[in-house]
């Protein structure tokens, strides 16, 4: 009797264990955020001029920063309020507006790319949070990419002569 009762414990334990794993529906009648999002025709949107929100930096020297301004316009029916940008780095640094986008107006998102210590080809990520739904997410994605020439060593000084 004991084995049995033990038995269906740990069958009980394991079942709740692996039923609270599981993502679970909305209540019947309640939409899930993303069908929120999508039904909402007034939601702000972003749109970059930059084709595939992706901007080539091309060979760049090892040394100074590299810096590419993001331009966008609110295409959606209100405020676009930017809450965060990150970076998928510490190399990458992201400056954003801080006040909302008004419907049809334009915003600017600075994005500047440590090149010291960095050579070889990269591709980073800047992560943006705001309130425009995302249809694969909680977030916008811009790339940057390029490539670093490494600085030369300077050669090493020379011998001192005997006189």
């Amino acid at each position: 009797m004991k084995k049995l009762f033990i038995t269906l414990m740990c069958l009980s334990i394991g079942a709740i264990g692996a039923q609270a794993q599981n993502q679970q529906a909305p209540p019947p009648g309640v939409p899930s955020q993303q069908q929120a999002q999508q039904a909402d025709p007034n939601a702000p949107k972003f749109k970059f001029k930059d084709a595939n929100d992706t901007y080539d930096f091309g060979t760049l020297k090892e040394g100074p920063v590299a810096e590419h301004i993001f331009e966008f316009k609110n295409v959606g029916k209100e405020p676009l309020i930017i809450q965060n940008a990150s970076a998928s780095c510490g190399c990458t640094t992201p400056e954003w507006p801080k006040e909302p986008i008004l419907p049809g107006k334009t915003g600017k998102m600075t994005v500047r790319y440590t090149t010291q210590g960095h050579g070889g080809p990269f591709t980073k990520d800047v992560y943006i949070q705001s309130n425009a739904p995302q249809p694969n997410g909680d977030r916008y994605i811009l790339h940057i990419k390029g490539t670093v020439e490494a600085q030369q060593a300077p050669p090493p000084p020379a011998p001192p002569t005997k006189q």
